[in-house]
């Protein structure tokens, strides 16, 4: 672990300040992972769905979007290209 950390190039912090755990960022991301499913409810749920597959769409071009009209409301499909736009994604629209 140490040597781990003596190694790494000091502008990168991959290792917990708190309890000193150091992550692999390649056991945490799964390049697999490019299947977002969101849930939208209520009278609102198709034009909800719609706005958010614009944005993904928007951001990335190559997103490809499905939607599953069920009961309860509708579930967007978001597949992207690689993981990490999947991620961005998220994190740019608090999801």
């Amino acid at each position: 672990m140490k040597g781990i950390i003596e190694a790494q190039n000091p502008a990168v912090n991959d290792t917990c300040t708190d309890c000193g755990s150091f992550v692999d960022i390649g056991a945490v991301i799964d390049e697999h992972d490019t299947l977002l499913t969101l849930k939208f409810t209520g009278d609102s749920a198709q034009a909800d769905a719609n706005e958010m597959a614009a944005r993904a769409q928007a951001r990335f071009a190559e997103v490809q979007t499905q939607y599953v009209t069920k009961t309860t409301g509708v579930d967007l499909l978001l597949t992207f290209g690689v993981s990490a736009e999947k991620m961005i994604f998220q994190l740019e629209n608090g999801l």
